[in-house]
């Protein structure tokens, strides 16, 4: 006979989930799906106790599946489009333009512009970081300017892209864990990544006023990128008609996917009519993503291509998704037990029972995904995990999911890069050369995008309720 969970028996099962990610995936670097598969197991144990069968328990995995499936096909068809406009050439000229207009006086906040430009046409943090961001702290480097300072705004304008890309997972992620829909996710998060990021470029501009014009030059590597970027692609403006498309879908708020899919198969005829590709690489982009060997114009040699160029173009295809897929697959099981079992019920009735004000609500998602990226350093479990956690809440207290995706994004997404033993710490700070907690100070976007999910939670500002049906 099934019985309702205690106290104990709801949150046991999420405190051993977390146990095992800090000790597994934070001290001994194991996967985090075989850990989150262990926690669902562990779920499972309670929920039989309780009286839950297993089909019980497979219907809740389905549902939970079923829920997130569309959001899912979406994030699956942005590696296709990521290796299309690859092929075509979008992102390339995208990435050429931004950097030719760099002026390196003001480097901070060009670095901080840039890398943001950059994150969203390539949906990458690392990728924006690990690039153009190593460009620019070789030009910071010969102008003498503070190292920590531009590596902070490095990270804190590829999170700025990150956090805005359509193309990027963790944008796809939060989503599908609120229960929300792309674009309107990314809409809402401008009420609090907007003034995160003007009160960012006010201070990158002051430390800019020291910098001397005369001595301003861009260092040898960017050069070469430019150089090698010119080799690679013929410019034209009919490659941005991929781009304009997606932007054309948002604003008129046309279904995601036909417009993704759509735009896909328009950059993948620019490749293969306009810069040369093959039918069969540009299908195989879609697949295994964009490579430099599928470059054919005749005097390029692939094997010449330098590593920073090769990194930032190497991108796409479906299979680059399928980290994010397993991932949450894996917590979307441990989610669908546990609310099969009754402990989301009973957690969300404690928290009910402290959250009194929309303010405290948001605090609490805040304070919620801050541990978990400080438990286990993952901006994906970061997003997932407090999503499940909080999305009925929301919903009983009248609130509309995107509030939820969005505080997902500016308390979990980047907050990651500024934890030094997170993967994205580690990589920040390696790319860079500069430690996690010297640029962290400097990553100003990165801690006051939730102090402003905060301060608009208790104001009311920028914080929309569900609307509810009333007959005439």
């Amino acid at each position: 006979m099934k019985r309702k969970p205690t106290l104990l028996e709801s949150f046991l099962p999420i405190i051993v989930m977390l146990l095992l990610l800090a000790i597994g995936y934070g001290v001994y670097g194991l996967s985090p799906e075989p850990l989150l598969i262990l926690s669902s197991i562990f779920a499972g144990f309670i929920a039989m106790r309780l009286g839950v069968n297993w089909e019980e328990m497979l219907k809740g995995i389905r549902e939970k599946l079923d829920m997130a499936m569309p959001a899912i096909l979406v994030l699956i068809s942005i590696g296709i489009l990521i290796g299309t406009w690859m092929t075509a050439g979008t992102i390339p000229m995208m990435i050429y333009y931004g950097l030719e207009l760099i002026n390196p006086q003001f480097i901070v906040l060009i670095a901080f512009i840039v890398s943001a430009i950059i994150s969203i046409v390539t949906g990458t943090s690392w990728g924006s970081a690990g690039t153009v961001g190593v460009a620019l702290m070789g030009i910071a480097t010969g102008l003498g300017v503070s190292l920590p300072a531009t590596a902070g705004a490095v990270v804190a304008g590829a999170y700025f892209g990150d956090k805005l890309s359509p193309l990027s997972d963790t944008t796809n992620l939060a989503p599908i864990a609120a229960g929300s829909k792309l674009y309107e996710h990314i809409r809402h998060m401008f009420y609090t990544t907007f003034p995160a990021a003007i009160i960012s470029m006010i201070i990158y501009l002051i430390v800019g006023f020291n910098i001397s014009a005369d001595d301003a030059t861009a260092p040898e590597e960017m050069t070469s990128m430019l150089t090698t970027l010119d080799d690679m692609f013929k410019w034209n403006i009919l490659l941005l008609l991929p781009a304009v498309m997606v932007l054309y879908g948002s604003i008129r708020k046309k279904p995601t996917l036909p417009t993704i899919i759509f735009s896909s198969i328009v950059a993948g005829a620019i490749a293969i009519f306009y810069q040369g590709l093959s039918f069969s690489d540009v299908f195989a982009s879609t697949v295994t993503g964009f490579d430099v060997s599928m470059i054919t114009k005749e005097g390029f040699n692939p094997d010449a291509v330098p590593t920073q160029v090769t990194e930032l173009v190497t991108q796409g295809g479906m299979q680059s998704m399928t980290s994010v897929i397993l991932i949450a697959f894996s917590a979307f099981a441990f989610a669908g037990i546990i609310t099969k079992s009754g402990a989301l019920d009973v957690i969300m009735a404690t928290l009910l029972k402290i959250v009194k004000r929309t303010g405290d609500l948001i605090l609490s998602t805040v304070l919620s995904c801050i541990t978990m990226a400080l438990v286990t350093g993952n901006s994906y479990l970061s997003i997932i995990v407090p999503g499940e956690l909080f999305k009925d809440t929301y919903t009983d207290k009248k609130l509309h999911p995107k509030n939820l995706s969005r505080t997902l994004e500016d308390s979990g997404t980047v907050i990651v890069p500024l934890i030094p033993w997170s993967s994205a710490g580690v990589y920040m700070a390696g790319v860079l050369g500069v430690s996690t907690l010297s640029y962290a100070p400097w990553a100003i976007l990165c801690y006051t995008g939730f102090i402003f999910a905060i301060i608009l939670g208790y104001t009311g500002i920028g914080i929309e309720k569900l609307k509810t049906e009333t007959n005439d």
